[in-house]
Order: structure tokens, then C-alpha cells, then sequence
């Protein structure tokens, strides 16, 4: 199905939203976007809404299964924009999810369980909200692969992750939140810009009127952007992604000074919720 524009999406399209959890993924260009399309699929969600211009081009078998809606990301503020009028459209308490193309969501027993299932458990331990750890790949040889995407040859850093206390307006640290950083925006760290190095982003969250995604990925809830509940661990997911190492190769500013990405911290991703679970990038919380 295809719509042109977000507002006639959000004044026709009623029909789709009414039933979760639905993924909303963010074209930026056509850089693994089949791929990034049929992960989530696979993933379980049962509806995948993908926000591109007319111009970007699917697979064959992907127009029957996806909800195509025009859009450019190039406009100010156009996630969240995005997001946002999807939530007020949506009906209360629908999981909603999104992320851009070239990520991919993997989260505790991936192999086995289903997104629906996934979310099935945390709305059961009393959360609307889930933190996701955005993971970067890279290629392993920049010059075989100019733009540092490789599907088959990925590396993701298996150390040099860390956390710092988020404050509030007042200076003091916020209850179980914090501010995660690490990957290629850490060891990169002066090509971007300060408030773009954060790699936590709150990308699951439950549906009601009123609640607005900010610009840095939280929510005007605090409460959804803890990392856990007050009485025990929770689950959290991983999104590992492509967007950082190809924005820097595409970056004037910094493609002449990296050469290659790969460094002695760099490790194959198996492409495995296994393998994040034992690097510690992700937890399983009480779901077993």
C-alpha cells in the first residue's frame, strides 16, 4: 500500500495502525534497505511502515508487505515529526518501533522468539518504554567496500563501551537513566558533534496521546527512558548499525582521515542475538 504524503497516511490509514507491533523505518538512502526491510519482517512485527521518497526503489516480493509512505528525511526535524504523528494516530498501548535503513534489530533469544513475544514479556513487567543500544558494523577493508558497508564482511567493536550519569535541570543524576556512549562515535568522537555521540535510543515504546519523541531519541516521560524498573533488571535490545560508519566515509570532513575502522578491539559479527549477549551489549533481564 502506498500513501504520499505523512498526512494522508495519518488521515486514511487508520486501518493499519490497528494492530502492533509496528515498525517505522526511516530511509535515509537505499544502502541495505531491502535487507533492512526483510530483518524486521522476519522479526515478527506485523506491520512495517517505511517512511522514503517515491524514488527509492524496493525488491519484488517486499511492495506487497510493506506500507510505503512518502517522505524525506532531509527535513527538519523529520523523525521525530514522523514518529510522533504516528503515536497520536495509533491506538493506545500499541508497541511501536523504528529505526533507520541499514540497522538491524536484534534482541535476547532472537533466534527462537518473536518481536510480538518480546514485547508480550516486558508489557508484563509494567514497561512502555524499552532501551536499545545502537551497535555500530563496519566493513573490515575500505577499499574493497568505499562505503564501509558489508553485510557478509561486519565488524562491530567488542569493547571501549561506557556510561556517564544523565542529568537533569538541576545538575543532579537522573534515576536509572544514563548516557551511554561507545563504538565509532567514541573512538570518532571529534567528527561528530556533541550531541550526537550518545548510542542509547529509546525505539520501543507503547502508543498514547500526548508523548512526544525528542531530537536526541528519549521521550518527554522520563519514565520511559530508564534503562530498567526500580525492582529488578529489565530487557534490553540492540540496533546494529550501519548509518555511523557510512556517514563518516560520506563526511568530507572526516573520510580523508579514516582509512579503516578496523582496529584491535574489532571482532566478526556473527550476526547473533548470542553474541551481543555475551559482549554484554544487551540483557536478557528476567526472560528465559
Amino acid at each position: 500500500m502506498y500513501f504520499n504524503s505523512l498526512q494522508r497516511f495519518i488521515a486514511r490509514g487508520a486501518a493499519i495502525l490497528e494492530k502492533g507491533p509496528i515498525a517505522m523505518i526511516f530511509a535515509e538512502d537505499e544502502v541495505e534497505l531491502d535487507a533492512t526491510l526483510r530483518h524486521h519482517r522476519e522479526a515478527g512485527f506485523l506491520q512495517i511502515l517505511l517512511f522514503a521518497p517515491d524514488h527509492f526503489t524496493l525488491a519484488d516480493d517486499l511492495d506487497p508487505v510493506v506500507t510505503r509512505i512518502g517522505y524525506s528525511m532531509t527535513r527538519d526535524k523529520a523523525l521525530s515529526t514522523a514518529v510522533n504523528a504516528v503515536n497520536e494516530a495509533a491506538p493506545v498501548g500499541t508497541w511501536l518501533y523504528y529505526c533507520y535503513n541499514a540497522e538491524f534489530l536484534f534482541y535476547p533469544f532472537r533466534e527462537t522468539r518473536t518481536v510480538g513475544e518480546l514485547l508480550i514479556f516486558h508489557a508484563e513487567e509494567r514497561r512502555d518504554a524499552m532501551l536499545t543500544y545502537v551497535v555500530d558494523i563496519y566493513a573490515d577493508d575500505l577499499s574493497r567496500y568505499p562505503h564501509a558497508v558489508s553485510v557478509e564482511n561486519a565488524y562491530l567493536d567488542r569493547s571501549g563501551y561506557y556510561a556517564l550519569a544523565r542529568l537533569d535541570e538541576n545538575n543532579h543524576p537522573r534515576e536509572r537513566q544514563l548516557d551511554f556512549f561507545g563504538g565509532l562515535r567514541w573512538r570518532y568522537e571529534e567528527h561528530v558533534p556533541e550531541n550526537r555521540r550518545k548510542i542509547d535510543r529509546i525505539s520501543f515504546f507503547r502508543a498514547r496521546p500526548g508523548l512526544h519523541l525528542r531530537e536526541d531519541h528519549t521521550f518527554d516521560d522520563q519514565e520511559l527512558n530508564t534503562f530498567s524498573c526500580a525492582w529488578h533488571h529489565n530487557l534490553t535490545a540492540c540496533i546494529c548499525s550501519f548509518r555511523t560508519a557510512k556517514a563518516l566515509k560520506h563526511n568530507p570532513g572526516s573520510r580523508q582521515d579514516i582509512q579503516s575502522y578496523y582496529w584491535f578491539n574489532s571482532e566478526k559479527f556473527e550476526w547473533s542475538s548470542r553474541q551481543l549477549l555475551d559482549l554484554g551489549l544487551m540483557e536478557p533481564g528476567q526472560w528465559f
